[in-house]
């Protein structure tokens, strides 16, 4: 896979949402990196996570299926490419098969604006016992509206999920 060269202007339209966890660092970021943790909340509220695979380290892959509610599976794949363990994970982001190949977005019916391959940057910071995440999903800028909405509705949902997930 080529390096992904996210630009300025694509990163300042990046998708960023900030979420406080009432529950410690070290149990969100293993949420993030043990892939049994990852199943349980992987996907909006009604997805399930049936597949992970993590392979936590620069250069490493991950390879998470999503099962929606009437059955169909949605594989994502992407490459690590920055950890600082409690701190901070950046890997891209891109729509796969069940063996990991790289798919286009079409491959599932989304429009064809979004790009082969994305950027997400997650942050973790402790507030006590508390834990505030910043994901940014960047090179989401040519995405329509109407999906740009419903990445950010997942990500909540899923956000919803982990914190039910953990306590």
């Amino acid at each position: 896979m080529a390096k992904l060269e996210i630009k300025p202007d694509e990163t300042a339209q990046a998708l960023q949402l900030t979420r406080e966890f009432d529950i410690p660092l070290e149990m969100v970021w293993r949420a993030w990196t043990e892939p049994e943790e990852l199943k349980k909340w992987w996907g909006p509220k009604t997805f399930t996570c049936p597949h992970s695979e993590i392979d936590l380290r620069v250069g490493g892959k991950y390879l998470h299926c999503m099962r929606g509610p009437d059955g169909t599976d949605y594989w994502s794949t992407g490459l690590y490419r920055e950890i600082v363990p409690g701190e901070k994970i950046v890997c891209t982001d891109c729509f796969a098969d069940e063996q990991g190949n790289v798919v286009p977005a079409t491959h599932y019916g989304f429009d064809e604006t979004f790009p082969p391959e994305m950027l997400v940057t997650v942050t973790f910071k402790a507030r006590g016992n508390n834990t505030t995440l910043t994901l940014q999903h960047a090179g989401v800028d040519r995405i329509t509206e109407t999906d740009r909405a419903n990445m950010a509705q997942g990500w909540n949902e899923s956000f919803d999920k982990l914190a039910a997930s953990i306590k």
